[in-house]
């Protein structure tokens, strides 16, 4: 391959020569000049084919530079951009969850001060890792006045009681796990129950009367009658009736209000007062609105 150097080269030695040719035309007889001239033109001619071919060769190799050049730079400014591209990407992502949790920590703050009782907010910080047991840790716990038994809430719902309480942190028993068990109330046929968990993950209240006229679609509340909850918390909507033969009372399958799997803030009930009544219906707001992610049509 020609490089740069040698074509320089080889274009001084020529125009050297022809410098020299010029200068002994000047120099020369006018008798001698002719005959010089004479030999110049076709050693000027031949001269001039690889001067015609450096030159060439000189502007494919300027271009290919060029091109070289801009084609590092086109790469410099996409690796650029496609930082930029990323770098925003992620400040959008930690933006959209930030308004989610805002969305959230409102409608847990609203129905904080909506309950007619003394409560503690504290966020979820882990699940139970095994089978054994449908539970949350909270990051609350004796220091903030929790303990055994406090029942916990969302804006969905109940969700659940404190079963071991630790200095800064909690252990919180779900209501569809089977070792939990609170009392519970068809709110139209005011009949009274126990609400356990069931292995499929759900909920059902047991030991309903056998008359009772309970339906599926009844919602299903806390009774106040024991636990700590007070009365009046909304629980699930029954989806199933069980009457078996040979038993004394009636069993219902619950659909949980809240979804368990979701929950990320909870309310801590301290001191349930039964005589306290609930307002008109503090699950009933509106939670604030999704955030729909960008991009997405309103």
């Amino acid at each position: 391959m020609i490089s740069l150097q040698s074509i320089a080269g080889g274009k001084r030695a020529v125009l050297l020569l022809l410098v020299f040719l010029a200068v002994a035309l000047l120099l020369l007889p006018e008798s001698r000049q002719e005959s010089l001239m004479v030999i110049g033109r076709p050693m000027a001619a031949v001269i001039a084919v690889p001067l015609r071919v450096m030159e060439a060769a000189n502007q494919k190799i300027d271009t290919t530079v060029n091109r070289y050049l801009a084609l590092q730079q086109w790469r410099e400014e996409n690796r650029a951009l496609r930082q930029h591209i990323a770098h925003l990407q992620e400040e959008n992502a930690r933006l959209r969850e930030t308004a989610v949790a805002a969305t959230r920590l409102h409608d847990l703050l609203e129905l904080q001060e909506q309950l007619p009782y003394p409560t503690v907010a504290a966020q979820v910080i882990g699940r139970d890792p095994t089978n054994w047991y449908r539970s949350l840790v909270i990051n609350k716990g004796r220091k903030n006045g929790l303990a055994a038994d406090m029942g916990v809430v969302t804006p969905a719902g109940a969700v659940g009681r404190i079963v071991k309480a630790y200095d800064r942190f909690a252990i919180v028993l779900l209501l569809n796990d089977l070792n939990n068990a609170v009392t519970g109330l068809v709110q139209r046929t005011r009949d009274e129950g126990i609400v356990e968990g069931t292995e499929k993950g759900l909920a059902q209240i047991k030991y309903l009367p056998l008359l009772s006229t309970v339906k599926v679609g009844d919602q299903v509340v806390t009774s106040g009658l024991a636990g700590g909850f007070p009365r009046g918390l909304p629980i699930g909507t029954i989806t199933k009736i069980e009457r078996r033969e040979a038993e004394l009372f009636l069993s219902a399958e619950i659909a949980p209000d809240a979804d368990f799997t979701k929950i990320e803030e909870v309310l801590v009930i301290t001191a349930p007062r039964e005589s306290a009544q609930l307002p008109a219906n503090p699950f009933s707001f509106q939670p604030a609105a999704p955030v729909k992610p960008a991009g997405e049509p309103r």
